[in-house]
């Protein structure tokens, strides 16, 4: 008896493991495992991620929600991997019957980057060579904006234009932003104090330590990595509902 108490004891920590927030470091490793070793594709990343982040603006703010107006969505893309991505939820978006529209004002030359715009210039999506300024932002020309401009690689402490002058807009409008796995603007590793406040953050693989405090709603996608990864990592993954690819935390 002593010894069946003994290892329900034992056993139960780890039914409550915390989940694991990344540094900057592990998520980048993460992401090199998974391509050096797992063989996944970096437009295959980048799809699962621009999908489920999609998906996830669907959660937050449903065509119903907005029915009284056009579902309007500014998504403003970064020149690395987390303006692919916005790219994708952007596509995406599309499909699922919302109207986005994407300011992208530093084009990278990378071949699969330049693929995800004409993805979505086939899909009628139009592409601003200007970004709106605050007044035309606050009269509800649009309804949402999806900040996936900096990212995890980006060095908070040394934003350039035109990305500076960027986050000073997104700090004024109070309409709803979305951010991509880090909010523009924040260090990867801490919460922001004086950045932008985003009322939903998209985490991909598992949160990052920025988002330990983060006080609005928070997605996961995180579904698709291997379970070694995960257990390597000690991740702690929650667990998911159904087939769904990402959850609320």
């Amino acid at each position: 008896m002593d010894k069946m108490n003994h290892s329900s004891a034992e056993a139960e920590p780890e039914t409550i493991e915390p989940l694991r927030y990344l540094s900057k470091g592990d998520a980048a490793a993460i992401e090199t495992e998974l391509l050096r070793d797992y063989k996944f594709g970096q437009q295959q990343l980048i799809e699962l991620w621009g999908q489920a982040c999609a998906l996830a603006i669907t959660k937050a703010y449903p065509l119903s929600a907005l029915s009284k107006k056009q579902p309007t969505v500014l998504v403003i893309c970064g020149p690395d991997q987390n303006g692919s991505i916005g790219l994708v939820c952007a596509r995406h978006l599309r499909i699922f019957d919302y109207e986005p529209t994407i300011y992208h004002p530093k084009r990278s030359s990378h071949s699969l980057h330049q693929d995800f715009t004409i993805q979505c210039e086939k899909m009628d999506i139009p592409f601003l060579s200007y970004l709106p300024t605050e007044v035309q932002l606050i009269n509800d020309a649009y309804n949402l904006v999806i900040d996936a401009m900096l990212g995890l690689e980006a060095d908070s402490s040394n934003i350039k234009e035109p990305y500076s002058g960027i986050l000073v807009t997104l700090k004024q409008i109070k309409i709803p932003i979305v951010s991509v796995d880090v909010p523009s603007g924040w260090d990867a590793e801490e919460p922001s104090q004086d950045g932008i406040n985003p009322e939903v953050l998209i985490s991909l693989m598992a949160p990052k330590k920025c988002a330990l405090n983060f006080s609005g709603k928070h997605f996961l996608a995180g579904r698709f990595l291997p379970y070694d990864i995960q257990k390597k990592y000690e991740l702690n993954l929650p667990d998911y509902a159904g087939t769904d690819c990402l959850l609320e935390l």
